[in-house]
């Protein structure tokens, strides 16, 4: 995780860190913990936009302060019940056009969340937001070669 950390500092545009106070903070508010890889991050910078700065950035990694529930993010406030998709999808990262990276915090895998496609107009449809990685890290290494493309859309076109 430290390689790709030091290669967000180091080639794209990062936030400063989340204060520790900061992550405890959205932790109570979101009532779920940051698993290690989430925590890194955060701790490394509170938020990055990847290859290009707003408005153009293909990737904006949410500051922590931004981070709500996935039908919230894609369908707006007023869509936040579980008739619109789970209470457990969160958007962390925005990949433009109202489309969103989602981390599940229903359950981990080996002590992380999965990452899923938060594809705007078939949400929450599992067909469609399917995982697209394992991990914070496996995503964050996909971003970081995708040249700012969403490395994980080929897989759908087989």
């Amino acid at each position: 995780m430290s390689h790709l950390l030091e290669e967000v500092s180091r080639d794209h545009f990062p936030y400063p860190p989340a204060r520790p106070e900061e992550i405890d903070e959205f932790e109570q508010r979101v009532g779920w913990r940051l698993d290690p890889e989430l925590r890194a991050f955060y701790l490394h910078c509170n938020g990055a936009e990847l290859f290009e700065r707003l408005p153009e950035a293909p990737y904006l990694l949410l500051p922590l302060s931004q981070i709500v529930r996935a039908r919230v993010a894609i369908l707006g406030k007023r869509n936040d019940d579980d008739e619109h998709g789970p209470a457990s999808m969160y958007a962390i990262c925005d990949v433009q056009d109202s489309n969103y990276v989602l981390v599940d915090v229903s359950h981990q895998e080996n002590g992380r969340y999965p990452i899923v496609d938060g594809y705007h107009e078939m949400f929450p449809n599992p067909d469609y937001c399917k995982q697209i990685a394992s991990s914070f890290s496996e995503f964050l290494a996909g971003a970081l070669r995708s040249t700012g493309r969403q490395f994980w859309l080929k897989q759908y076109t087989k």
